[in-house]
């Protein structure tokens, strides 16, 4: 499984702002950084630049004031934007409470398949594939999985993530923790794969 933290939704908030006033060809300086976001000084300011100097996603070019560039290389495009589509759950299936809630911009190198959208992760059943409540998980749309994959299915028109297990023609979703109990997938219920799961973002 490929998962990494991402930084935090403020850092990337900071990130989308370079990336805006770089397109525009004017690079804001420190302070324009602080007073875009409200901070205190241009202390706090630089600690997020250092920072995504640090993750390669800017770069800085020496005794320049306003010396913040997009990376040369490929780490230029590494950026893109994800809606996060209300919640998903990681214990018995929650009704789906899908509609756009918020967009963040995040690094593709998060995930190991391109993502098409963020869901919420809701209770535990997930945790020893390393996936807790309050994460973000993202989403690659498709209707079809291989067995062994961890999915996010709907089942009876509630959601939830679990491994695929998919066997003659007996179909079950496992949990990843042994406080929960597997779901059978009864023959004739309303199921369809939404997706495979390809990565998470950790908040806070």
């Amino acid at each position: 499984m490929y998962t990494m933290h991402s930084p935090s939704p403020q850092r990337l908030a900071v990130l989308a702002f370079l990336r805006q006033r770089l397109a525009a060809g004017a690079p804001p300086s420190l302070a324009e950084i602080a007073q875009q976001f409200g901070f205190a000084s241009r202390n706090a300011a630089h600690k997020h630049v250092q920072a995504l100097l640090e993750a390669g996603l800017i770069e800085q070019l020496p005794n320049q004031k306003r010396g913040i560039r997009l990376p040369s290389g490929p780490d230029r495009d590494a950026l893109m934007a994800l809606p996060v589509l209300g919640r998903v759950a990681a214990g018995s299936p929650i009704g789906a409470d899908i509609g756009l809630e918020r967009q963040l911009w995040l690094d593709r190198r998060l995930f190991s398949l391109h993502p098409h959208y963020l869901l919420l992760v809701q209770g535990d059943s997930m945790i020893d594939d390393g996936i807790f409540d309050g994460d973000l998980v993202g989403v690659h749309r498709t209707a079809e999985a291989r067995h062994g994959q961890t999915v996010v299915a709907r089942i009876d028109g509630e959601i939830t993530i679990k491994r695929f297990e998919h066997r003659r023609e007996r179909i079950r979703l496992l949990p990843r923790n042994p406080a929960h109990a597997p779901i059978e997938v009864a023959a004739d219920a309303d199921f369809a794969i939404e997706g495979i799961f390809c990565g998470l973002v950790r908040q806070g």
